[in-house]
């Protein structure tokens, strides 16, 4: 059996182990994550305490298929409030914690017992206009490594007509993104404080209710073409509302928001077992442009 919790940040759902005896093995995150055949979540993070009783802690990310991943922002910011839950931050009235991920140290701090925030360096550089075809049919948008790749899709309409599970997964497995692929974003602006995004994210090989490196790949978008402005309110496919902030000019921002352990619990042999696909869902058998 293995101790295990379950968080949630603004939709963006996570399994977590605190300091285990090993790591899991791909195969054995790739059944837990499954929806409907075992627990189910969009991914996985390991979390240790730092050594030398430092007020900080370590995560390693897993996404849903089993394959580590250097940054899930909802994910760090939802392993920061389960290190609060444990008692890791040292007692602390600020309530912050340093949070060493795959992509850097990043500063935390919770809110509340619901919300917290992740504070870490702006894009080194800026999001690159890129057309790509998918079914014959080109696409406008914007490439940016937010830890993690993006491509942001401006569109024009309400979320509701975006084709996030079809278009993203061309996209997603576009040549152009080489191996590693992308995650592919639909992004409005209705106002100048607004966003509003949906994701087909990578590792998950689906939309997900909230991504939060997409949410700040669609914000750098937004603010480098000059259609929104910081505080930018930020509202996904889970309902929750996040918030964007801070200086990106000045090479810092923050993104704050829903973060919270929702359940413990002990995960059974029972979990492991993960029949294969059937043909029209594996990755080797999907639409290719």
């Amino acid at each position: 059996m293995t101790r295990f919790y379950k968080l949630s940040g603004s939709g963006n759902d996570f399994l977590a182990l605190a300091e285990p005896r090993e790591t899991p093995p791909p195969e054995r995150i790739r059944a837990w994550c499954r929806r409907g055949v075992s627990l189910g979540a969009d991914g996985l993070f390991v979390l240790r305490r730092a050594p030398g009783g430092d007020n900080g802690a370590t995560m390693d990310y897993f996404n849903a298929d089993g394959l580590p991943a250097d940054l899930c922002l909802n994910g760090t910011r939802c392993a920061a409030q389960l290190a609060f839950h444990l008692g890791w931050a040292g007692g602390t009235e600020t309530q912050t914690l340093r949070l060493r991920t795959g992509a850097g140290t990043v500063a935390t701090r919770r809110l509340d017992e619901g919300r917290t925030a992740v504070e870490l360096p702006a894009p080194v550089e800026p999001p690159q206009p890129l057309t790509v075809d998918a079914a014959g049919t080109p696409h406008a948008g914007w490439r940016i490594l937010v830890g993690v790749p993006h491509f942001v899709l401006l569109w024009p309409d309400g979320l509701e007509t975006a084709p996030v599970r079809e278009l993203g997964r061309q996209l997603r497995y576009h040549p152009v993104f080489g191996l590693p692929g992308t995650n592919v974003d639909f992004v409005r602006f209705p106002a100048r404080e607004r966003l509003e995004i949906r994701t087909y994210e990578r590792g998950v090989e689906d939309e997900t209710l909230s991504c939060g490196t997409g949410v700040l790949a669609g914000a750098a978008v937004g603010l480098a073409l000059a259609k929104v402005r910081l505080p930018l309110q930020v509202e996904t496919q889970g309902g929750f509302e996040l918030l964007v902030d801070g200086d990106p000019e000045a090479g810092s921002w923050s993104l704050a928001g829903d973060a919270r352990v929702v359940a413990e619990g002990e995960l059974l042999p029972g979990a492991e077992v993960s029949p294969p696909l059937p043909a029209w869902e594996r990755p080797a058998d999907l639409v290719k442009t």
